[in-house]
C-alpha cells in the first residue's frame, strides 16, 4: 500500500533560493503543500519544518530530499534519522541524486544494513573529498612559497573551514586547539570564522 509522498527542502541562510529543489520534489511527484522548507543550519535535526515533517510521516510514506546534505551535515546523526524513519516509523526515503539511496528498492529485510553501509562509504567520501581540497591547498601554497610569492596568512577556504568545524564539533575526534594549528590560524581568528560559519549554516 503506497503511502503519502513528502518533500524536504533546506538551505542554509534566508538569501538562498530553494528553487532547485522545490523542482526537483515536484518532478519526483510530490505535491506543493506537502513540501516542507527549513532556511538554517544542518549541523543539527532542531528545525521546525523537519520535525512536522517527522510528526506527520505514518507507514507507507515516503520523504523525498534532492541531496543528503539537505537532511544534514552530521553523517552520526543522520544515519541516527535514517534508522528512525525507515525503521520505527516504516516509511521511505529517496534521496534523488543519488539513485542508491531509495529504500523503496530495499524490502528484502535487508533495508537497514543496506542503509548503513551506503550512508557510511558516502561519509567516507566525503570526509576523503575534504582532506583532498586540504591537501591541494597546502601543495599550492608551498608552491608559490617556493617561486618566491608572498601570500601572508593563507585565506581559509568554507569547504577547508567546514571540514576541520566537522571534526572538532560534530564528531568530537579533534580539539579546537588541534584545528587552529592545522589551519595555521590564531585562536581569536578561529572563534571568529567560528562564529560566521555557524551564521551561514
Amino acid at each position: 500500500m503506497s503511502g503519502r509522498k513528502y518533500g524536504y527542502i533546506r538551505v542554509s541562510s534566508k538569501e538562498q533560493n530553494p528553487g532547485r529543489q522545490a523542482d526537483a520534489l515536484l518532478k519526483a511527484g510530490v505535491e506543493k503543500d506537502y513540501i516542507f522548507t527549513d532556511k538554517m543550519s544542518g549541523k543539527d535535526f532542531d528545525r521546525p519544518e523537519y520535525q512536522l515533517i517527522k510528526r506527520l510521516l505514518k507507514e507507507n510514506d515516503v520523504l523525498f530530499i534532492k541531496d543528503l546534505d539537505r537532511l544534514g551535515r552530521n553523517y552520526r546523526m543522520i544515519k541516527e534519522e535514517w534508522k528512525e524513519i525507515t525503521m520505527n516509523i516504516g516509511a521511505d526515503i529517496v534521496v534523488l541524486d543519488i539513485d542508491l539511496l531509495d529504500t523503496r528498492k530495499f524490502k528484502n529485510g535487508m533495508e537497514e544494513l543496506i542503509s548503513n553501509i551506503i550512508l557510511e562509504l558516502l561519509s567516507y567520501m566525503a570526509e576523503k573529498e575534504r582532506k583532498k581540497i586540504r591537501r591541494r591547498q597546502r601543495e599550492g601554497i608551498e608552491k608559490a612559497r617556493k617561486d618566491g610569492v608572498h601570500l601572508g596568512r593563507p585565506k581559509i577556504e568554507v569547504d577547508d573551514f567546514s571540514y576541520y568545524y566537522n571534526l572538532v564539533y560534530d564528531k568530537e575526534e579533534m580539539t579546537a586547539v588541534e584545528a587552529m594549528e592545522e589551519l595555521d590560524i590564531s585562536k581569536s581568528t578561529f572563534y571568529r570564522r567560528k562564529s560566521e560559519y555557524e551564521d551561514e549554516n
